[in-house]
């Protein structure tokens, strides 16, 4: 069976006599009086962001509630992750994994609970920081789970993983938590989960895709040389700023002209770094980027022609050396694992209605939560749409998008999409670790 077969089969399978999405069950009501507490850690942690392995107050508030219900804790994971341990029987161990961490941007959402926050980075630079990317409502339904199968051990066997990571945005947190022995006091899960929101989808409604589902990802930062001098006597100088100027513009001929059309490839520069003044030439500039694809040959590829066009660019300017690229952090492919998401998408049918439960489309974003999977659990990375369906319908007829992640005005609708979360979460729980 092919991959996609997997998933439209079970959505086939699913029958009229399964729950509809109004359909309430005690599970619903369960969730609906956990609501007005899972609001308030919301706002909590929306109000106070803090930037990857920083998120000392996170932990510490995550902590505090698992040891409250019950959960064994080992805490100082790359500096502020966390693992809760909720033994259950005979059974799977499965890992539910949340991010705990917020972005370097400035709110400007105008909720009455937005961020005020500030932190200094680890280039000393003090920043707004902001949970842009829903990081804030992914660990309050992580926490609403948590709470969920803490008070009904008599549904489920086995052994439950909650995770805390830190750092997902740099895609860094997992590899530093696994570096840090994650699997060498715990046991690889036989099942990794999570859970992110999304803007493509209308709110409460469950994305699955199997097999590839996120990109890899490069973060390579370029260093080009020049010789510095007056702005107005160019030619005592070797300009590095018209050096970077050229290969910016070179660098986006390489997905557009190198690679097969029908491999997906990005590459995007979002940082330049150069000089002090309008009138002082410097003597370097600097260049980071953001390396996207969905094939390890094409990576490698891509890799190697970014570092050929950077080089002959130098070359052509006349630097006085080779540039240097340091290719930084990076993370590797999200694959679900195919079998999973059939299985899920019959479970979250069943509690959440079939109409809840889509098909989506690859990214070309990035998570490493990927890395889980590497380790050898069989992974599952699940979205649930965060954007009203009226406004979807809007930014369709007008052709303008709605706020998406790591923008300054991104909010999730709230109450569809942490309930649905919660109710989807158990319900893989369940399906995965069923009493016999």
């Amino acid at each position: 069976m092919t991959i996609r077969a997997y998933l439209f089969a079970a959505l086939l399978l699913v029958t009229p006599a399964l729950a509809p999405a109004q359909t309430r069950t005690p599970l619903h009501g369960d969730v609906e009086a956990m609501y007005p507490g899972l609001e308030s850690l919301y706002r909590d942690l929306h109000a106070n962001p803090e930037l990857g392995f920083m998120e000392v107050r996170t932990s510490a508030e995550l902590v505090k509630r698992l040891q409250g219900l019950g959960y064994t804790v080992t805490t100082g994971f790359a500096k502020t992750g966390f693992v809760g341990i909720l033994k259950n029987g005979d059974g799977p161990t499965v890992m539910l994994r949340s991010e705990l961490d917020a972005l370097p941007v400035l709110e400007r959402t105008g909720v009455p609970f937005a961020s005020k926050a500030t932190q200094t980075n680890p280039a000393g630079q003090t920043v707004p920081v902001m949970h842009a990317c829903g990081h804030d409502l992914h660990m309050s339904a992580l926490m609403g789970t948590a709470q969920w199968m803490a008070a009904n051990k008599p549904r489920w066997k086995g052994t439950l993983m909650i995770l805390g990571q830190p750092s997902e945005e740099s895609v860094s947190g997992a590899a530093a938590m696994i570096a840090d022995g994650l699997f060498k006091q715990f046991p690889v899960p036989d099942y990794a989960i999570s859970l992110h929101d999304d803007d493509t989808m209308p709110s409460g409604t469950v994305g699955l895709h199997p097999g590839v589902f996120r990109a890899t990802m490069d973060a390579p930062t370029i260093t080009i040389y020049g010789r510095g001098g007056h702005g107005g006597m160019p030619h005592n100088t070797i300009d590095p700023v018209v050096i970077a100027a050229r290969t910016v513009l070179a660098l986006q001929t390489i997905v557009s002209r190198e690679v097969n059309p029908i491999d997906p490839a990005v590459i995007s520069i979002g940082s330049i770094h150069g000089g002090t003044i309008g009138n002082v030439i410097p003597e370097e500039v600097r260049l980071q980027l953001s390396v996207r694809t969905h094939d390890e040959r094409v990576r490698a590829q891509v890799r190697a022609a970014i570092e050929r066009v950077v080089k002959a660019e130098a070359d052509a300017g006349r630097a006085p050396k080779p540039p240097h690229i340091d290719w930084g952090t990076n993370t590797d492919l999200v694959y679900n694992d195919p079998e999973l998401v059939a299985r899920f998408s019959k479970a979250l049918a069943a509690t959440l209605g079939k109409e809840q439960v889509v098909e989506m489309r690859a990214k070309m974003t990035s998570e490493d939560f990927s890395q889980y999977g590497k380790a050898g659990a069989k992974a599952v990375l699940m979205h649930i749409g965060a954007v009203p369906a009226e406004k979807l319908a809007e930014a369709q007829r007008t052709g303008v998008p709605v706020p998406a992640p790591h923008a300054p005005d991104f909010l999730p609708d709230l109450k569809p999409t942490l309930t649905n979360g919660v109710l989807a979460e158990i319900s893989v729980l369940l399906e995965l670790m069923p009493v016999k």
